[in-house]
């Protein structure tokens, strides 16, 4: 990924895992390397152009930043890579990216990994396909890197097969993995239950051996004893021309147990309402992507949604928030 001629400027917190690698290889390359301090998106946007970076990594979230901070309107950034992780890489950010001069790579990994796990990489025959089956390849979480064995686990510790289809929970060995807690045995001890470290997310692997994490289990919507997934949804919904951002969580509903609940950021001068939704979903579930039982049923517009400190969506607060307003007797819009 780099080489002596590199730029190289990490668009992430130094105490976010992001740090744990690449800057060290960075320095045994002798590549150049720029650190901007604060993270502020058009002074990311500035460095970015004066000192010619052409490789970086981050977040989602602060991807989209940059790219709709002033200081990067019109600017083409010229082929820069970039490895995004930290939460899933959704297919209109890829996209929004590559139109103006970004090439991203999806990749896995979490504190207990130290940090890498996977990597999206394309062999001769999916750079053979078409430019839609690339993109879908280079948003997964990749194919596991040397010295990895992933696998995926139903609740019952039994393993599933590697179709491409079967969910369950994405489970690791790996000679560099987290072995405990520090004071906490009882969340080691549930941390390697059946031998396996558990990433508490929601997987597919297939064939070739790409996972594709389908949601974290905590955030899985749990709807009439259907499993929802808020990652695709969020995918979908961010289709729409007017969404810049969107987060989904599932809220506590009396009849189905739980309910799609969709925070919206539009797009300056841009509107949606509930129905306006409801029609741009309809499509996906006409091609089997969703059920219709996933359209949200309630929608909220809001200027900003709440994030954690490495800039992921904070979905724990978000849930937190949305009771608040239920409980004050906001009314939401609706797409029934």
């Amino acid at each position: 990924l780099l080489g002596n001629d590199d730029v190289y400027m990490p668009i992430t917190p130094m105490f976010h895992v992001h740090a744990w690698g690449v800057p060290y290889v960075a320095t045994m390359l002798g590549v150049k390397q720029v650190y901007p301090g604060r993270y502020e998106p058009d002074m990311l946007c500035r460095l970015i152009k004066e000192e010619k970076v052409n490789f970086s990594h981050c977040v989602p979230t602060i991807l989209q930043m940059v790219l709709n901070a002033p200081g990067a309107q019109g600017h083409d950034f010229g082929g820069m890579k970039m490895i995004i992780g930290g939460s899933a890489l959704n297919r209109s950010l890829y996209e929004a990216a590559k139109a103006r001069g970004i090439q991203l790579t999806a990749a896995y990994g979490m504190s207990e990994t130290c940090p890498l796990i996977s990597c999206a990489y394309l062999n001769e025959e999916l750079r053979a396909g078409s430019e839609d089956e690339r993109t879908t390849y280079r948003i997964k979480a990749g194919i596991p890197v040397p010295l990895v064995e992933a696998a995926i686990m139903d609740s019952e510790g039994k393993l599933l097969p590697s179709d491409g289809e079967t969910q369950g929970e994405l489970v690791l060995r790996a000679p560099w993995l987290t072995q405990g807690y520090f004071r906490e045995p009882e969340k080691g001890e549930e941390l390697w239950a059946h031998g396996w470290l558990h990433t508490g997310d929601v997987a597919t692997i297939d064939g070739m051996g790409f996972i594709e994490i389908r949601d974290r289990i905590k955030d899985v919507i749990k709807t009439g004893g259907e499993w929802i997934s808020s990652l695709e949804l969020e995918d979908l919904i961010s289709r729409h021309s007017a969404v810049r951002e969107v987060a989904v969580v599932g809220v506590p509903d009396p009849q189905w147990g739980e309910r799609p609940f969709a925070l919206v950021v539009l797009r300056d001068a841009q509107g949606l309402d509930a129905k306006g939704l409801k029609e741009h979903l309809k499509p996906f579930v006409e091609q089997g992507h969703i059920n219709k039982w996933a359209i949200p049923t309630q929608i909220a517009l809001v200027t900003e949604i709440p994030k954690t400190s490495v800039g992921k969506l904070d979905k724990k607060r978000i849930r937190v928030e949305i009771a608040q307003w239920q409980e004050a007797g906001s009314t939401f819009l609706s797409t029934l």
